[in-house]
């Protein structure tokens, strides 16, 4: 089929290309997670905070994202995102709690201590996040699941940051997030054992949806939890093994 030999040829040049993923990197949010992920200790928890704060405010553009991102994680230097997250003390969670700084766009500081009361919740029950979503049979119930016990560890509160899929949210974030965990390659970290890249759901935004549209990959109008189905069976086609690899053309091709 032309259109996989298209897709193929496209990503295989670009992870053949040593100073193409280093610009991809340079401008993109995994580079805050691959910072932890280098280290020599490698501390998974370090790595899975890094990675779901840095997807969760990776909307609108790349360098005021890397720029908001650059601030947040500045918060918990030197000891890291889980000592920041897990060893100091635990925020107040108010009915109205004040909304503090602006760390990104819609995102203050009050959201990102929603998170830290979630993380510690999650850590103290599951030991890890992989463990969390490792405990249910697909992505989208670990999705499900990530969010409720994210609400537990605050007092039932849910946040419009954590996207949900039972409402048909194409949860982008989450799954661009999940693809840096368990995916294993030049950009993304392999750090997750328990799930199968073949498990993958494409991280759908605009411009992958609307080449994925140009190409004929993809008929669905709404860039929906459906159109996210729709697209990534496609994909599956192509490479049942590993269909999200084809992301990083989807988002630049064109």
């Amino acid at each position: 089929m032309q259109i996989q030999k298209t897709l193929d040829y496209h990503y295989n040049e670009f992870i053949g290309s040593e100073s193409s993923v280093r610009d991809f990197i340079e401008h993109d949010p995994v580079q805050f997670p691959l910072r932890y992920a280098k280290q020599r200790s490698k501390n998974q928890a370090d790595i899975e905070i890094a990675a779901f704060l840095a997807a969760t405010i990776a909307w609108g553009r790349r360098d005021l994202i890397i720029r908001s991102a650059q601030k947040m994680f500045a918060m918990m230097e030197p000891a890291g995102p889980q000592a920041y997250v897990l060893n100091r003390a635990a925020p107040k969670r108010a009915k109205n709690p004040v909304r503090g700084s602006c760390i990104h766009r819609t995102f203050f500081e009050r959201d990102l201590d929603y998170f830290r009361g979630g993380f510690r919740h999650c850590y103290a029950k599951y030991g890890t996040l992989e463990k969390l979503f490792a405990s249910q049979s697909d992505v989208w119930q670990g999705i499900s699941l990530f969010r409720e016990e994210m609400a537990a560890g605050n007092n039932g509160l849910y946040t419009a940051h954590i996207a949900n899929p039972d409402a048909n949210s194409a949860c982008k974030r989450i799954n661009m997030a999940l693809r840096w965990l368990v995916r294993k390659g030049p950009v993304d970290m392999g750090l997750w054992k328990s799930i199968k890249p073949s498990s993958l759901y494409i991280p759908l935004d605009v411009h992958v949806a609307r080449n994925a549209r140009n190409l004929g990959l993809l008929e669905r109008k709404l860039n929906d939890k459906k159109a996210v189905m729709e697209l990534t069976e496609k994909l599956r086609r192509f490479c049942p093994e590993d269909p999200v690899k084809y992301d990083f053309v989807l988002f630049s091709i064109g």
